[in-house]
C-alpha cells in the first residue's frame, strides 16, 4: 500500500510505521503528476486502487468568500484529485481492473450554512464522480463515493487558519452571525465531541468494502447524520429541507 501526504514530516511518520510514503500535494499539478509516476514505478505499472482523501474547509458566508479563496480550495479539494484519477486510469485500463474511491461528505449532497466553499467542492466531486461511474460502466473500473458525516479529525481546528486568511468577518454585513453562530463553534477548544461523531475507523470499514467487494456500492454513507440527510433529501421538498438544515 502506498500512502501519500502533503508534507514530508507526515510521510516520515508513516514510513516509520512500515508504509511506503511520499509527498503528493493535490494543490500542485507537478506534485500530482510526479506522485502518480512514482506510484506507477513502485507498483510496476499496476495501481489497482486509488483512494482520494484530502480536503480542507474555509468557514464563512458565501457572500464573504473571495474568488481566490474558492479557487485555492478547489485546487486541493477537487482539481488535484481528478487530475490524479486521470493520470492513473490508463494503468487500470491496461490491467483490466481498478477501483476509484473518492471521499466526499454528507455536505456533498446536503448543504449547510457557513460551509459554502466546502459544500461546493464536494458537490462538484459528487457530480464528476457520478459522471465517471457512468462512463466506466462497461469497463472493469469501479467508481465509489464515501460520504461521512462528523468524523473525529482536525478539520475544524485546521480550518481556523483559512478562515482568518480569507474571511473579513469584522467588516461583514452579517458580523453578528459570525459572532453568535460561527466563531463560538470554530474556536471551541473543549474536548467534547460532536453528537454522532465516529472515529476514522468507521470510514475505513466502508473503504475496505469498496476495495474488496466484487460489486462495490456507488455510495457509502457513514454516520447517522448522513443517513438522516439522505432520507430527508429523498422525501422532503427543497423548501422543507431548507427549513430543517438551516436550524
Amino acid at each position: 500500500m502506498l500512502a501519500t501526504c502533503r508534507q514530508q514530516k507526515d510521510c516520515e511518520r508513516l514510513t516509520a510505521q512500515g508504509l511506503e510514503s511520499f509527498v503528493l500535494d493535490y494543490a500542485c499539478s507537478d506534485s500530482v503528476q510526479t506522485g502518480a509516476q512514482r506510484a506507477l514505478e513502485l507498483t510496476n505499472g499496476r495501481v489497482d486502487a486509488l483512494f482520494n482523501n484530502g480536503a480542507y474547509a474555509i468557514p464563512g458566508l458565501v457572500e464573504d468568500l473571495p474568488r481566490e479563496a474558492l479557487r485555492t480550495l478547489f485546487d486541493t479539494n477537487f482539481f488535484g484529485q481528478f487530475e490524479l484519477i486521470r493520470a492513473l486510469i490508463p494503468s487500470m485500463r491496461d490491467n483490466a481492473q481498478g477501483r476509484i474511491i473518492n471521499c466526499s461528505s454528507v455536505l456533498g449532497f446536503a448543504a449547510l450554512p457557513f460551509r459554502g466553499a466546502y459544500n461546493a467542492s464536494k458537490f462538484a466531486m459528487e457530480g464528476l464522480s457520478d459522471t465517471l461511474r457512468l462512463e466506466m460502466a462497461d469497463t472493469p473500473i469501479h467508481v465509489s463515493l464515501i460520504e461521512p458525516g462528523p468524523i473525529a479529525t482536525r478539520i475544524r481546528q485546521n480550518s481556523v487558519a483559512h478562515f482568518e486568511q480569507w474571511i473579513d468577518w469584522e467588516n461583514a454585513a452579517r458580523r453578528e452571525d459570525y459572532e453568535t453562530k460561527l466563531r463560538p463553534r470554530l474556536y471551541d477548544t473543549s474536548s467534547k465531541k460532536d453528537r454522532f461523531e465516529l472515529l476514522p475507523e468507521a470510514v475505513t470499514n466502508k473503504l475496505i468494502h469498496a476495495l474488496e467487494h466484487r460489486n462495490p456500492k456507488p455510495r457509502y454513507y457513514v454516520t447517522t447524520p448522513t443517513y438522516i440527510a439522505g432520507t430527508l433529501k429523498r422525501i422532503l421538498s427543497t423548501r422543507l429541507l431548507d427549513k430543517v438544515l438551516s436550524r
